[in-house]
């Protein structure tokens, strides 16, 4: 493993337990333009590692120190995931440069690293998230084409064991309701940040595109976009989710 260190990082607050993973695409044309701006003390942004294209994973800041790299975030009621994460940042050209799938080797990679992250901090699987999962409202990725399936099945992660099927509509935005308070209610117990307004407005539907991403990874073939609908298929997975936390 290669450091390129990053002077972007400070002190965890005292006592801090890291117990969260979170995971990014680069969103830049290359590595070596997303390593620059990740130890660019103007960028103030940093993560603690950096796995590229070809496998090979650069160091940026040490697991002890937060690095700054979530932003304003929150999972599972706590807000401010730099405090009590590790941060990954996947190179990826991401949705603004081109995105592309992750290679084979990447992602080996990236759950090798992954895995003795969450054996050294005891991080629980429900706790290796996307940034979209933690900042639904301003973020994609690391998308709707990186395999979380393959991570889950190397020992990061949570999947579910739906089969896909047809998809029967259920509730889309502008909906209001009893059903909509049950769909945002499943949401929050999983992890998202999602008021109970009964309400599915705006922010309810990015945080369902974000549950999308995670979970219904169809884009890879383009036989399915992020809607931010709300199917029956959608309600079996986070049902199946839930059950098995």
């Amino acid at each position: 493993m290669k450091k390129i260190l990053s002077p972007n990082f400070d002190e965890r607050p005292a006592g801090t337990r890291i117990n969260c993973l979170v995971l990014h695409y680069t969103d830049m044309e290359t590595a070596a333009a997303a390593i620059n701006h990740l130890k660019n003390p103007e960028a103030k942004v940093s993560a603690h590692y950096v796995v590229d294209e070809d496998g090979s994973i650069i160091q940026m800041v040490d697991e002890q120190y937060r690095a700054w790299h979530a932003g304003k975030s929150s999972w599972r009621g706590k807000e401010k995931l730099n405090d009590f994460s590790i941060g990954i940042e996947i190179v990826n050209p991401g949705h603004r440069c081109g995105y592309r799938p992750f290679p084979e080797v990447q992602m080996r990679r990236l759950a090798e690293l992954s895995a003795a992250i969450i054996k050294r901090h005891e991080i629980p699987a429900r706790n290796v998230v996307a940034h979209s999962d933690i900042a639904p409202e301003r973020k994609k990725d690391p998308g709707e084409l990186f395999d979380w399936q393959f991570l889950a099945e190397n020992g990061v992660g949570l999947w579910h064991q739906v089969k896909y099927h047809w998809e029967r509509l259920l509730l889309k935005p502008g909906d209001f309701g009893g059903e909509v308070w049950k769909m945002q209610k499943a949401l929050k117990n999983y992890g998202y940040k999602i008021p109970l307004t009964q309400q599915f407005d705006e922010e309810t539907k990015l945080t369902v595109m974000a549950f999308q991403r995670h979970f219904l990874p169809f884009n890879r073939d383009n036989t399915r976009e992020i809607t931010g609908l709300w199917t029956a298929l959608e309600q079996e997975i986070i049902e199946d989710l839930l059950r098995h936390l």
